[in-house]
């Protein structure tokens, strides 16, 4: 993989020059420490050699000011050493991706894949994972404002949609029922579950109660009741022909 480092740019707030890291994922900042111990060597070495200098006549002030050099309290370079040093102060906080090669901090990075959360296997996982976790922060703020009620409310129709939605098995997009093809990488698509009404027959792509007629939809058998085969939906078996009850 590639040795070069990450996106940086190098800072001074009056003690000396550092230089700020960048996560190439989400830019969260990563800073080195500037060298304390040079500038307080730097400032008595001047003092001592101006103090020493501006006693002669005429151009004592230029010569001090000559030979202490740059206040490392102004610098706001560094040499390619003082960025390799500062790099090593912060790498043990970014890993590369070796698909896309950026280098990313460790909250865009699945560990366990070895690369960036964009390009890892487990995307799928780590994405549901997430998105669990999200769920429960909400649910634990909409309890403590009283919203539970709503939340849940929204809960319940986000299920319904996705019961309803086509999905990629391959990159997890979602598409509109009846999608064959995956938009985004051409794998075929898995169809979502018909739950059919018992009374009028139609979808009721997932909703406890039939969208046509009204009538209350019991959880709808996956298998023949006869010959065990899977149903997927349809009102009689596709093996034997005996009707889902």
């Amino acid at each position: 993989m590639s040795d070069r480092m990450p996106n940086y740019d190098v800072r001074n707030d009056g003690i000396g020059p550092y230089a700020v890291f960048y996560c190439e994922k989400c830019n969260r900042e990563y800073r080195s420490k500037p060298s304390v111990a040079a500038t307080i060597t730097k400032d008595i070495g001047r003092k001592a050699i101006g103090g020493a200098l501006r006693g002669i006549p005429l151009f004592g002030g230029a010569i001090a000011d000559n030979v202490a050099g740059e206040d490392p309290r102004y610098i706001m370079h560094m040499t390619d050493e003082q960025v390799q040093e500062a790099w090593n102060q912060v790498k043990e906080n970014f890993r590369q991706c070796p698909t896309c090669l950026l280098w990313c901090c460790l909250s865009d990075f699945d560990v366990q894949s070895g690369y960036c959360k964009d390009d890892s296997p487990r995307r799928e996982e780590i994405a549901e994972a997430e998105a669990q976790q999200a769920a429960g922060v909400i649910k634990g703020l909409a309890g403590a404002f009283g919203l539970g009620e709503a939340v849940k409310g929204v809960g319940e129709a986000a299920r319904r949609a996705a019961a309803s939605t086509a999905k990629c098995p391959k990159c997890g997009t979602l598409a509109a029922a009846g999608t064959k093809f995956c938009p985004e990488c051409g794998t075929a698509m898995v169809q979502p579950a018909a739950t059919v009404c018992p009374k009028c027959g139609a979808n009721t792509m997932g909703a406890k109660f039939c969208p046509e007629c009204g009538a209350p939809v019991a959880a709808a058998p996956t298998k023949c009741s006869k010959c065990g085969a899977e149903l997927k939906g349809a009102k009689f078996c596709p093996e034997c022909g005996t009707r889902a009850v």
